[in-house]
């Protein structure tokens, strides 16, 4: 018989999930320490003392002592089982009414749409069997929203599909830019939290350009703290100074060797003039950069890996350092990382659904399948429910 629980043993919820295909980073129990300004609870429902549903519950605080509950990429179950769906969604709104809660929010971590950039989405018939599903336990759909801030999660990501010498998928001028940055002499490396303030200053730059709200240094050192090994912090760094030397260096030997070569070479002495002409050109780059000592950080990324997918969460760099290319480098080496760590996947991230931003734009760059998940879902708990959601609605617009 099946029976629901809460209080489900944190190790065990984390188990089910890293090893379930609807599994996600946010419904590890971790992820309740990292969002410490809602309440939590993990329930899930057992069949002979076997887990076969579970979900990580944040609760948000209402006026009037009310709640909202929202279960982020979740919950976790088999959605092609009709009965087991049934009984986790009565039995939760039972649990909600104890919560006072006014309504549940969810967006599970089904995929409906796949495609690669510039291409024709296919559907995923079994996803549609559970949109109906989801639907006949009484669950509004948000709908196949392609905005990407109206919804708590993003419902359309940017994958990519680990597989070794991930290069060779890269479209040729992705490939280009990375040469470009190995030829700034730009080095990549995974790093501990003694990188954290170089990171935050990153990202930082990325808030002050973007206008976008984002987190910091604290906020990244609970997420290292928190998921240990499993946090991947990789830095971009260029050691100007060293750079400019080695360049001027070259310009004295190339003008040197262009006097002393005779007028009939024609060939060596178009090569040549066009070495000092590139390398003029990246020395007043370099001068462009103003005063800059000792090796430098000029781009990183912040993933955590949970289960068989690398979640790359946060990215920042130093606008001024944009024509190093270093995100390129950047990301090959997360990706070959989380690869050679047991992942299969590297999630990117949000993008909007036109596909014609500029961070949509950058991210195409290395031919990663744009999935379009399942989307939202919300489940009136109470007589008050159109209240808090219309409450709810307007405060969403005015962050927005």
């Amino acid at each position: 018989m099946m029976k629901f629980q809460i209080h489900t043993d944190k190790d065990k919820h984390d188990d089910f999930v890293k090893n379930n295909f609807f599994g996600d980073l946010l419904q590890s129990s971790n992820w309740a320490k990292v969002k410490d300004n809602w309440g939590s609870e993990i329930v899930s429902v057992l069949d002979d003392d076997n887990i076969t549903a579970s979900a990580l519950v944040l609760i948000k605080k209402l006026p009037l002592g009310f709640t909202m509950l929202y279960i982020p990429r979740g919950p976790v179950l088999d959605y092609a089982n009709p009965h087991l769906l049934a009984f986790f969604f009565e039995e939760l709104r039972k649990w909600a009414k104890t919560q006072k809660a006014l309504f549940i929010k969810f967006d599970p971590k089904i995929v409906y749409e796949t495609s690669k950039f510039g291409e024709e989405a296919v559907i995923n018939e079994q996803a549609k069997e559970y949109l109906k599903a989801i639907q006949a336990i009484g669950a509004q759909h948000f709908g196949f929203n392609l905005i990407m801030g109206e919804t708590i999660q993003p419902r359309i990501q940017a994958n990519e599909k680990l597989q070794n010498d991930i290069e060779s998928i890269y479209p040729k001028h992705t490939r280009r830019l990375m040469k470009d940055a190995l030829k700034r002499d730009v080095e990549v490396a995974r790093v501990g939290e003694e990188g954290l303030e170089d990171f935050a200053r990153l990202i930082e730059l990325t808030v002050n350009r973007k206008g976008v709200a984002l987190r910091n240094k604290d906020y990244f050192k609970k997420l290292m703290d928190l998921y240990g090994d499993d946090a991947y912090l990789h830095l971009a760094t260029v050691d100007i100074p060293k750079k400019k030397a080695e360049l001027t260096e070259n310009l004295i030997q190339f003008e040197a060797d262009l006097s002393e070569t005779p007028e009939n070479q024609k060939k060596r002495l178009t090569r040549l003039n066009d070495q000092i002409s590139s390398t003029k050109k990246n020395l007043k780059e370099m001068e462009g950069l103003g005063e800059v000592t000792g090796n430098t950080v000029i781009a990183g990324i912040l993933s955590i890996k949970f289960g068989d997918i690398m979640e790359m969460l946060y990215a920042g760099m130093d606008e001024k350092f944009k024509n190093f290319y270093p995100q390129y480098i950047l990301y090959t080496l997360t990706f070959n990382e989380a690869l050679a760590a047991g992942a299969t996947w590297a999630n990117m991230g949000g993008i909007e659904g036109s596909l014609d931003d500029g961070l949509s734009i950058f991210k195409s760059n290395f031919n990663p399948d744009v999935q379009r998940l399942i989307g939202e879902f919300t489940i009136k708990t109470s007589l008050l429910a159109p209240l808090g959601l219309w409450a709810y609605t307007k405060r969403k617009s005015s962050s927005m």
